[in-house]
């Protein structure tokens, strides 16, 4: 096992109860941000949205067989289950996720549509061609190489097979010492190695074999949760601070809760955005 793959264990094993107690809702169980059409829809309603959303955008169907790349506790394969009725199967390198997901697939009688398994999404154990549809919410950013990740999408996917992705993307490079430290405190802090470009994360779906890339920009559409988030960690920094001096709280806890308020200043510095984007393998290769 990498020392990356250990950290993504080890922030996931540390912050669940944050995550539980803060943002979780038992029956989405998506930590995703979700997707606001208007500023009045609750939280709940955003998380659902945004599988909407990206179901759509690739037009999932209950004839496809779905990948969800970065499971969690299964929030998505469960929506996808249950709103399409399409087969999906879910992958995480995190165990406690995948028992979860598990005991919420039988409390759901979902059992016939949905598996859980714990695997690295660059370099699964599936056959070529075992997908009609890759999905991965928020979850590429734990990739240590994103083409990594593309090159083993391309490779699951059956000829004409789709790929749908929510993600934060770094809008350059070569940022100011103080903008980079901000954004470093967010990665490191989320267990996220970099955040890519557009043009680097296009380079890589191009170099892999996809087409039809199509990305959009919905930052607007996510912000009232990154900005709820903001708040909530912000108000609890100094309590969290004083738990972390006494060890209560050990360096992952804290590192999230800083990082939280990180990635809202990062977005308020415009080095970052939220998009939502789709590729296809082709029927016949390039």
């Amino acid at each position: 096992m990498t020392d990356l793959q250990k950290s993504i264990i080890s922030y996931y094993d540390n912050t669940w109860f944050d995550y539980r107690v803060l943002w979780l809702n038992k029956r989405d169980r998506a930590v995703h941000f979700g997707y606001y059409e208007t500023f009045t829809e609750t939280h709940s309603q955003a998380l659902k949205k945004l599988n909407l959303i990206l179901a759509q955008k690739v037009n999932i169907m209950a004839a496809d067989h779905v990948l969800d790349a970065g499971c969690g506790q299964g929030g998505s394969t469960f929506w996808i289950a249950e709103n399409i009725g399409a087969r999906v199967t879910g992958i995480t390198l995190v165990p406690h996720q995948v028992e979860i997901a598990r005991r919420e697939a039988e409390s759901r009688a979902l059992t016939s549509l949905v598996d859980f398994s714990i695997q690295d999404y660059t370099q699964t154990i599936f056959d070529d061609a075992s997908f009609d549809v890759v999905w991965a919410c928020e979850s590429l950013c734990h990739a240590g190489r994103k083409k990594d990740f593309y090159r083993e999408a391309y490779r699951l996917l059956k000829p004409g097979g789709r790929l749908v992705i929510a993600e934060y993307i770094r809008r350059g490079r070569n940022l100011a010492v103080e903008d980079e430290a901000i954004l470093q405190t967010w990665c490191s802090g989320w267990s996220m190695p970099d955040l890519d470009t557009w043009d680097e994360h296009w380079s890589s779906m191009q170099e892999a074999g996809f087409t039809d890339i199509d990305p959009k920009d919905v930052t607007a559409h996510v912000s009232p949760s990154l900005n709820k988030l903001f708040k909530m960690s912000k108000s609890l920094l100094g309590l969290a601070t004083f738990l972390h001096f006494t060890k209560i709280r050990n360096d992952v806890m804290h590192g999230n809760q800083v990082a939280s308020v990180a990635q809202f200043e990062a977005l308020s510095r415009n080095l970052w955005y939220y998009c939502i984007y789709s590729a296809t393998k082709p029927t016949v290769p390039l």
